[in-house]
């Protein structure tokens, strides 16, 4: 039998898994202008792309490890004036704060934006007694401490959508994307349908809930699927069609507009780009923008396949679905159901074969060292995996539950400090 010392991250964490079990468990339109990291060629034949990105994060008292039910209220009007070209704002509970960055035309862009957004967060938080998590739950807060924020819309679904929404504690990472004609989005949101499991692995950083191990890499999307229209949408090829559907729902009085229409993946009904939510927001901005350059490049690969009339057929949704609950439930250790081939197949093989196949793409938006950062997720592990590894070592080591998930709730904080580095 391998020494402890001879197995691999991904061997470790299944052994750690089991020890678990048994322990208990404004305006992203399309540029026209070359751009430095991307290519002339890009903006002459229509692929250049704009970015934008929105996290949601939480806070946290520095001294309880407890989510801060009702912040000073000056944290959000601090980083608000701060701001600059992002926004910062409240999201549907008190205790979170939403950021929003600049339209971007670059992948690196985009880094420097999230650098200054979490940078902004922090500071206000930190002026006035908080601490900021970047995690898609927290490890041990009680949905029933949490106050919402006054705001009519979030009034309206707390009434409509009752404990669904009171027990919404999770925050997530939303990635938008301008390119091409109001149909080719469309299409290329179908075709992006396939990858989203995989970029949801990825992300994944959300495993306890009320102070349990919920056996879920992201637990966060078993609570999104309370609600109604979530999840995948189904196959759409153009934006009358997309029209059409949000008007049906408008018609017999399902929803006000396409904003409440919380699918994976879909048009966003502020700006022109296709907006994937599917994500948990990631701890380490290194991870974030791993999950951007990824979507940047599919959009781009498949921007082109469409054009040249080559995209590949579109699976069933119910496949894609099982794909997505894997992908939630074992994270980087997933055993994705293959397309091609049948049967299952390694995360780790098809992260690699899609990180070769997107290598061009990459080269012309130049984040190829972003891209490659997915294999150092699939070899290292997620947010979800770091917080699961320490939770079940500190057990293991004789700490109370109790203990071990603050001892999580430190290492989520002073890895979101980290995050941003020389820029605090």
């Amino acid at each position: 039998m391998p020494s402890w010392a001879a197995l691999g991250m991904r061997e470790r964490r299944v052994c750690f898994e089991a020890v678990g079990n048994a322990v208990g468990s404004d305006g992203y339109g399309r540029i026209g202008l070359a751009v430095q990291g991307g290519s002339r060629s890009d903006a002459e034949d229509g692929l250049a792309i704009t970015l934008g990105v929105e996290e949601e994060f939480f806070l946290v008292d520095p001294a309880s490890r407890d989510l801060l039910a009702d912040p000073d209220v000056r944290i959000f009007e601090t980083a608000a004036a701060h701001s600059g070209p992002h926004k910062i704002s409240r999201e549907l509970l008190r205790t979170q704060v939403e950021a929003i960055s600049r339209v971007c035309a670059t992948v690196a862009e985009i880094r420097a934006a999230l650098l200054e957004t979490r940078r902004i967060v922090t500071q206000a938080a930190e002026t006035y007694g908080a601490a900021v998590m970047a995690a898609s739950t927290h490890p041990f807060a009680q949905w029933r401490a949490q106050a919402t924020t006054p705001r009519e819309r979030y009034e309206r679904f707390t009434t409509t959508y009752q404990e669904s929404v009171r027990r919404f504690l999770i925050g997530g990472m939303h990635v938008h994307a301008g390119f091409g004609d109001p149909d080719e989005r469309i299409r290329v949101m179908t075709a992006m349908r396939r990858h989203l499991p995989l970029l949801h692995a990825l992300s994944t950083n959300s495993p306890f809930n009320g102070g349990h191990d919920t056996g879920f890499k992201s637990y966060r999307l078993n609570l999104v699927g309370n609600l109604p229209r979530t999840s995948l949408p189904g196959p759409l090829w153009s934006r009358a069609e997309y029209d059409r559907l949000v008007a049906d729902y408008q018609r017999m009085d399902f929803i006000t507009d396409g904003s409440e229409l919380w699918w994976d993946i879909r048009p966003s009904h502020a700006h022109p780009t296709i907006e994937i939510r599917i994500c948990d927001v990631c701890t380490r901005i290194d991870d974030a923008m791993c999950i951007v350059a990824i979507y940047a490049c599919l959009i781009r690969r498949l921007l082109r396949q469409h054009r040249d009339g080559a995209l590949p057929p579109e699976p069933p949704t119910e496949i894609i679905a099982e794909n997505r609950w894997l992908a939630q439930r074992y994270g980087v250790v997933a055993f994705f159901g293959d397309e091609r081939g049948g049967g299952r197949k390694d995360i780790s093989d098809l992260t690699d074969e899609l990180v070769e196949d997107l290598a061009e793409d990459a080269r012309a938006l130049g984040c190829e060292d972003e891209l490659r950062h997915a294999r150092t997720i699939i070899r290292e592990g997620t947010g979800a995996d770091r917080q699961l590894d320490l939770y079940r070592l500190r057990r293991l080591e004789g700490d109370t539950r109790e203990d071990a998930l603050r001892r999580v709730v430190d290492l989520v904080l002073s890895e979101t400090q980290a995050s941003v580095g020389d820029a605090i």
